[in-house]
């Protein structure tokens, strides 16, 4: 078990080692370009509230961060934590104008903050990439406070058997442009790969109920393309 956390620990790091300069551009293609919908929709259902503070895990280039900021006037704490060093640095200097965003280079399973310590805990296009999702959960229970809300963005299991039918052909190609972008097919068919093999909106929703969380909802965007997960500390 130890080695196959740490393979697909090297994996994924290896994956955005090579896709940081054009992680945006990336998500463009995973998504059809409809990502920026789906990341702002997100903040419409956490409906944040002046001071509420903010954990983003697999912060990549900050977009929760930015959006979560933005409707809190600058005022909310943030915490950007990615595990990805290359993917760390671009995040960090997209936001380096943001002074209520501190960076950490973590990983989701092992965060360094205390018990008890936010309002909201966020991890969008992240959850799937992590080597031991249950610890993951765990840790976000531990680091939200009582009342906290944990909300996580994903590409899920499409619910339009016609939509289904498209988008498993577009995502045939998506290796193909993923190399004419970064010059290798190779991380868009681990990303690929990762979206097909991962837990459907039900089976998410059990995982995370059986990690402690409470109170568990999810609502699918662009007929299950992606889905948002939400669960409360109670």
């Amino acid at each position: 078990m130890k080695s196959t956390i740490q393979n697909k620990t090297k994996l994924v790091n290896s994956v955005f080692s090579k896709v940081y300069k054009k992680y945006d551009l990336m998500n463009d293609v995973m998504s059809l370009g409809v990502h920026r919908i789906w990341k702002s929709k997100l903040i419409d259902w956490m409906n944040p509230q002046l001071n509420d503070s903010l954990i983003d895990v697999a912060s990549g280039t900050g977009d929760i961060a930015r959006l979560f900021s933005k409707k809190n006037n600058n005022l909310a704490q943030i915490s950007c934590v990615e595990p990805n060093n290359e993917m760390y640095f671009v995040g960090k200097s997209n936001l380096e104008n943001f002074k209520n965003i501190k960076w950490y280079k973590a990983k989701a399973e092992k965060l360094p903050f205390k018990n008890d310590t936010y309002d909201f805990y966020t991890i969008s296009y992240g959850i799937r990439n992590v080597s031991d999702i249950n610890l993951s959960l765990k840790e976000a229970l531990r680091v939200l406070k009582p009342g906290g809300r944990f909300m996580c963005l994903e590409f899920s299991k499409i619910d339009n058997e016609m939509i289904n039918l498209i988008y498993q052909k577009y995502s045939k190609i998506i290796p193909f442009v993923g190399k004419y972008i970064v010059g290798s097919s190779k991380p868009y068919d681990y990303l690929i790969k990762s979206i097909d093999e991962f837990y459907s909106q039900d089976e998410l929703s059990n995982l995370i109920k059986n990690n402690g969380f409470s109170n568990i909802e999810y609502r699918n965007l662009s007929n299950g393309i992606s889905a948002i997960h939400s669960g409360w500390k109670i």
